[in-house]
């Protein structure tokens, strides 16, 4: 006996998924058991590039997901709703459940495993964060024996895309964007990657995994890479760096008897050009990861496309239909609900604190447009000093008429001393602007 393949959505990913289903050749012996049962569309008259039987397509997604014939719902459709609501009645009918969909795990993510959980189904979701590159099955299963401290990640293809190529010909953000918007690597509306949101999805579903709690999506730092100028990009050249999009989950330091934070953010990021991830370009994704015994790990690989995300989707169809095929031969589930893996399952169920971004600590860049009169740098260093910032390097980098252009680099600061220090410059005489404030990593 097969199992029932449900598949909500015929898009891209879902298109790669079908195409893998329909093909079993040469791949796990266990994708000839799987059987694409119903597809559900928008629209029956679509042109498509898989060819499927009449009877599998259908409108009707509600009748898929409570189908008693459906063993596995898999979503791929993206968005809010009717995702959500899809996923939760599937749940609701004992449906397993596959998804790449990172917004809604990040939002609702609370809602849909307490939801599997009781109704003893499994919820995976290894397509939800870099494409075709197995990180969410290794933060589950393989590195679970480890302390893990941190990971960070370059998680969003088309912001490192647009960087790669400002990094590389000196373009401006706004040209690039464009010039990527026609080359089809960015969105008509790129909101969601270049401000950053599809990254802080993607980081507090790591961080859940991680840290083995659940994470408030809207506590999560969140800035997009709007800001970052061909200047920057220069600067941090010459100083030994390169700006990366950077997603970053990581355990906050903690004197003795305080309770334990993380700190989640996404944010623009100098990168040492030594360091692991300084050399991921182009629409590449990478995840570090740093736990002990285990020391860094990096994972990297295409993080979108329909090839890629079908692969990691059909891997969670596979891990499933094994799990069911075991079940089916030993016969060993109850009559309640079956007992679940517990090293697949997401069966957390308390908050993890996020420590406030003013308590952090970290090294930043600063780029100030300044009057080209005497003692800006000595004013710039001396509110600096009040605020107990200590300056790494100060260099007044260009002259263009009566305005100079001075570039800070910190020592490890307290944010919120930062920020207080930056707020007080911003009302000095002979400041004209602060154009860029980026962390360095």
């Amino acid at each position: 006996m097969g199992f029932k393949i449900g598949l909500l959505g015929l898009g891209t990913v879902g298109t790669g998924t079908a195409q893998i289903l329909l093909d079993p050749a040469r791949r796990h012996p266990l994708v000839q058991e799987l059987d694409l049962y119903r597809v559900g569309v928008r629209s029956l008259d679509k042109p498509r590039s898989v060819t499927l039987p009449d009877h599998v397509l259908t409108t009707d997604l509600d009748s898929i997901v409570t189908d008693p014939a459906v063993d596995i719902v898999v979503e791929v459709m993206g968005g809010l709703e009717p995702a959500r609501s899809l996923i939760l009645k599937a749940i609701a009918h004992r449906k397993h459940i596959v998804t790449a969909n990172k917004a809604a795990i990040a939002r609702f993510g609370d809602e849909i495993f307490t939801a599997a959980a009781e109704a003893g189904v499994y919820v995976l979701l290894e397509a939800a964060v870099g494409g075709g590159i197995p990180v969410i099955e290794p933060l589950k299963q393989s590195l679970c024996s480890n302390r893990l401290q941190a990971v960070t990640g370059i998680v969003n293809g088309t912001t490192n895309y647009i960087l790669t190529r400002m990094q590389q010909e000196g373009g401006d953000f706004a040209d690039i964007l464009a010039d990527a918007q026609r080359l089809g690597y960015a969105e008509a509306d790129p909101t969601a990657d270049v401000d950053g949101l599809d990254a802080a999805d993607k980081i507090a579903i790591l961080a859940s995994l991680a840290f083995g709690g659940r994470i408030k999506r809207s506590e999560v730092h969140c800035e997009g890479i709007r800001q970052v100028s061909a200047a920057d990009i220069a600067y941090a050249e010459k100083l030994g760096f390169v700006i990366k999009l950077l997603a970053i989950a990581k355990r906050n330091p903690q004197a003795e008897n305080e309770p334990e934070q993380l700190q989640v953010r996404v944010h623009p990021t100098l990168v040492p050009k030594a360091h692991p991830l300084a050399s991921v370009n182009d629409v590449y994704n990478a995840i570090l990861i740093e736990g002990e015994p285990i020391g860094q790990v990096m994972f990297f690989g295409p993080g979108a496309g329909a090839g890629p995300t079908a692969s990691a989707v059909v891997s969670d169809i596979l891990n499933i239909a094994a799990i069911l095929k075991v079940e089916r031969g030993s016969r060993a589930v109850s009559d309640g609900a079956p007992l679940l893996d517990p090293l697949l399952a997401c069966s957390h169920q308390h908050y993890c604190a996020i420590a406030p971004m003013e308590t952090l600590t970290a090294r930043f860049y600063a780029r100030f447009l300044t009057q080209d009169t005497p003692g800006v740098i000595g004013k710039l260093g001396t509110c600096f000093g009040d605020h107990q910032v200590s300056l790494e390097s100060v260099v007044q980098t260009d002259v263009r008429g009566q305005t100079a252009e001075i570039v800070v680099v910190t020592h490890d600061v307290l944010e919120g001393n930062f920020r207080k220090a930056l707020a007080e410059i911003r009302a000095m005489s002979g400041i004209n602007d602060i154009p860029t404030t980026l962390r360095v990593l």
